[in-house]
């Protein structure tokens, strides 16, 4: 992965893969709940991404079975990508931490009001 931050669609799709290979509509599901319903992907924005991150090489598909005559596919998260989105879990953990930090500091000079 290069050295920019993930977009965030590509972090929740790879955090909702994290946990176990999904299909798609369960992705978008696990997103939305992630993110208590302040994501909502659409299908071709999922899909776009699932491609992106197929040739990237950090998901791969899982398996694949019929449901009620449609193909329904599963995506898991491969080593790769189970190291970016450790790397990139880190690097907001980490400008997180500066935020908390300066707000601690901004409302000690405000003598305990709140930031």
């Amino acid at each position: 992965m290069s050295e920019s931050p993930m977009r965030e669609p590509t972090f929740l799709v790879l955090t909702a893969l994290a946990e176990e290979p999904r299909h798609g509509y369960a992705v978008i599901e696990d997103v939305a709940t992630i993110t208590a319903g302040r994501v909502r992907l659409r299908a071709g924005t999922l899909y776009a991404a699932l491609d992106r991150l197929r040739a990237e090489g950090l998901i791969e598909v899982d398996r694949e079975e019929v449901v009620q005559s449609r193909l329904r596919r599963y995506y898991r998260l491969t080593g790769a990508g189970a190291m970016s989105l450790a790397a990139e879990t880190a690097r907001l953990r980490s400008q997180a931490t500066i935020a908390e930090r300066r707000l601690r500091a901004r409302r000690a000079e405000l003598g305990g009001a709140p930031a």
